[in-house]
């Protein structure tokens, strides 16, 4: 016998099924949308169901642009440096930096990072498109701000050695971000102090 309605289970079954969503929070936000007015329930609806139809990816930087777009206003905005590109892992790390107000250059998306557990390798990586942009756009320092993790520390390395043969600056977000933080979830005055004080990287910077 169900003890609850096969809806609600089905309602609770999708909560669950997302990153860092337990049983029990399942559960409350199942029950929230039933107590709650049905509008909500139905805005969800259609925003998920718009989700898809709705984004395309920046066809230069890979950052996240509305259908039929196919290239970034952080990109295409001529008062943005872009000979200066932040190089980040998912799109929200590029949000996360835009929130302090200190960096204007552009960015690359690199669609993750390196980890091997997970099954992503470089070929998966948006890295050969970031080689290209350099030469194409002359770029004269690349920023690798991914997070400061055992995946973001090999995925600079692996792009510092691509690129090290190319007359750029390469640079890391300094070391005021605690080890382990993903991006999105700094505060806006440590990321500002990271991208002010970022450094100059070598291989030796890298612990190799």
């Amino acid at each position: 016998m169900n003890v609850l309605p096969p809806a609600l289970t089905d309602l609770i079954d999708a909560f669950s099924a997302l990153p860092g969503v337990g049983s029990r929070t399942a559960e409350r936000y199942a029950y929230w949308f039933i107590r709650n007015d049905s509008k909500a329930g139905v805005k969800l609806a259609s925003a998920l169901n718009n989700l898809k139809d709705g984004i395309s990816y920046c066809k230069k930087t890979f950052a996240l642009v509305p259908a039929g777009q196919s290239i970034s206003d952080l990109y295409s905005n001529p008062s943005r440096n872009k000979k200066i590109v932040a190089v980040v892992a998912e799109p929200f790390d590029l949000m996360a930096i835009e929130k302090t107000g200190q960096f204007k250059g552009t960015y690359h998306v690199l669609g993750g990072l390196v980890s091997p557990i997970d099954g992503i390798t470089v070929e998966q990586l948006h890295i050969n498109e970031l080689i290209k942009r350099i030469d194409e756009d002359d770029v004269q320092e690349v920023i690798l701000a991914t997070n400061a993790s055992v995946e973001g520390e090999s995925t600079a390395l692996y792009i510092m050695q691509q690129i090290a043969d190319r007359p750029v600056k390469i640079s890391r977000l300094a070391r005021g971000l605690p080890v382990g933080i993903d991006l999105e979830y700094a505060d806006q005055i440590t990321l500002s102090r990271a991208i002010e004080h970022r450094q100059t990287l070598s291989e030796e910077s890298l612990g190799k």
